[in-house]
Formats: C-alpha cells, structure tokens, sequence
C-alpha cells in the first residue's frame, strides 16, 4: 500500500518520519510513503491518477489489480498540508462533518474505490493541549486567520469555548475562518496584530503563525498564562521562550503534528493499534537532526 503527503513547499514536512516509524512497528512492511510537491494548479491530475483502494483493507499490502497481475501497491491515502487543505474539498467523493464545518481536510483516505476527505488536525490540537496538561479554556485569542486557525476555532469549540478573538494582519482576508466560526456556532471577533495587547488577557492564545512570524510579539505574550504555537521548528520559538520564561504553559506544534499523523495512520490502516510514541521518537530524532545540521 502507498500513502504520501503533499503540499508546497513539501521538503521540509516530518510527515514521512512519522508515517514509516509508524509502519515499522506495525510490520506493515508492504507499505511506503512518501513527499510529493503539489500546489492547488496540479492536485486535480495529480488526485485523479491515484489508485484508490477497492474494498475495505484489513492493513495488509495490497494483492493484484485487476488486469494488473504482480500486486501492484495501490493508495491507501494521503495527508495535505498548506495550500491544498480547502482545494481539496471539491475533489472528494465524501467529506467528514468535521471537514466540511472546518472547510478544509488534511486526509484522504481511498476505500471502497472513493476518495474520503477528513480532519485529523482538530484532533491534533486536542491532544497537544490534553498532553501538556492545558485546561479548557474559558477564553481565547487566536493569532492567523487561515486553515489552521481555523481547526483551532473547532478545537476550542469541543473544549466548550464558544467565543474567541481572531487577530489577523488583514481582516479582509479573514472570510473564509469567520465563515468556519459561524458554521461551528463559534462567536468570533476579528481584529488586527496591533490591537494584540487588548486580547492577551486570556487563558489561551493559540498561534498559527508561520516560524518566525510571531516573534515580533513574544515580550506581549509573555504574560499569558498558556500558550500554543503549532511552530516545530525552530523550536523553540521566541513566543514559546517568553511565555515559559514567565511561568506560563508552553504547547509546540510537534505535539500538534504527532497526535494529527497518529489519527491518519489509523484512518489509513483500518488499525486502533497505532504506536504513538514510536513515531514521537522518529520526529524528535529528525528535528534533532535538522537541528544539529543548521548552521549556527
């Protein structure tokens, strides 16, 4: 079986250490995946040339195609990052409820000859959080206003969190998560970074910045009580040192990015047996690496 995650740029994702930590100590040894760059112009023909499984799989490789003798490996799945996660909608057979509040899936899981669109990142969030010991929050503020954020707003919104401040560079730009809030039944205010002062004051703050996006803001988070930045690497972030310097709660994204791939291999596998803390070592190993390989 063969299972990938695309997206663009796709060379950085830990997305491939994880997965195949995962199948080796599930002995699926049939199975591979690997790191396909793709932007929104190419996923169509690139979706429309996988071969979805037919039938439902039991985690075992796949036997032959018909007209195709040898046991050609088909697709189990796929996982979408950044740009793809709301592309993607349109293009599938069927699509979670949690998918289509969300607007945008990061799985695809090929069964019974269809393509089957999911969110795993909301679950992601969730255990990140539940990990480091974070309670729910009865306030919140989200930094970013794109596909993570978001997940984000639904994550809260099953913590029991049913008001949140968005904080966006340009609220213009921001309809399409309001649109998500509205959806979850979630009431959102959407204000700018430079109103960031007047929304720190929270139990929470959840940032979906990209690296090095929220630096700029560490000494004016420093005194929230929690915070998580779903940045992995460089890890950690100068947010994440603020906080924690200051005695707050500090969630990375690592967390967020281990639980979501636990979901996907399970989805993918059709197996409840998925060993997380196998692939929490081969993540860590490979940031170490990366880390160790950066020049300083």
């Amino acid at each position: 079986m063969r299972a990938a995650v695309m997206g663009s740029p796709i060379g950085h994702s830990l997305s491939p250490h994880l997965h195949r930590a995962a199948y080796a100590a599930m002995g699926l040894d049939g199975w591979s995946y690997e790191a396909i760059e793709c932007d929104e112009a190419r996923l169509p023909g690139l979706l429309a040339g996988l071969t979805p499984v037919r039938g439902q799989h039991d985690g075992e490789p796949g036997g032959e195609r018909d007209g195709e003798p040898g046991g050609e490996r088909v697709w189990a799945g796929l996982s979408l990052t950044m740009p793809l996660k709301r592309a993607v909608l349109p293009l599938l057979d069927t699509v979670s409820d949690l998918a289509v509040e969300v607007g945008g899936a990061n799985t695809v899981v090929f069964a019974d000859g269809l393509r089957h669109g999911h969110n795993t990142d909301v679950h992601g969030i969730e255990q990140a959080l539940a990990e480091a010991g974070v309670p729910a929050p009865r306030s919140a503020t989200v930094l970013g206003g794109g596909a993570t954020a978001a997940s984000a707003l639904a994550a809260l919104r099953n913590l029991g969190l049913f008001a949140a401040t968005l904080l966006v560079r340009d609220p213009a730009r921001a309809g399409e998560t309001a649109e998500v809030a509205e959806r979850l039944g979630v009431a959102l205010a959407v204000e700018t970074f430079d109103k960031l002062d007047a929304y720190t004051g929270v139990d929470l703050v959840v940032s979906t910045l990209p690296a090095g996006a929220a630096d700029a803001f560490a000494g004016r988070l420093a005194r929230v009580p929690a915070l998580f930045d779903v940045v992995y690497a460089p890890w950690p972030t100068r947010a994440a040192t603020a906080v924690r310097d200051a005695g707050g709660t500090v969630v990375g994204g690592f967390a967020m990015l281990l639980h979501q791939a636990a979901r996907q291999v399970e989805l993918m596998t059709g197996r409840p047996d998925v060993p997380v803390e196998a692939m929490r070592a081969a993540g860590e190993a490979e940031i170490a690496r990366r880390a160790a390989a950066r020049p300083q």
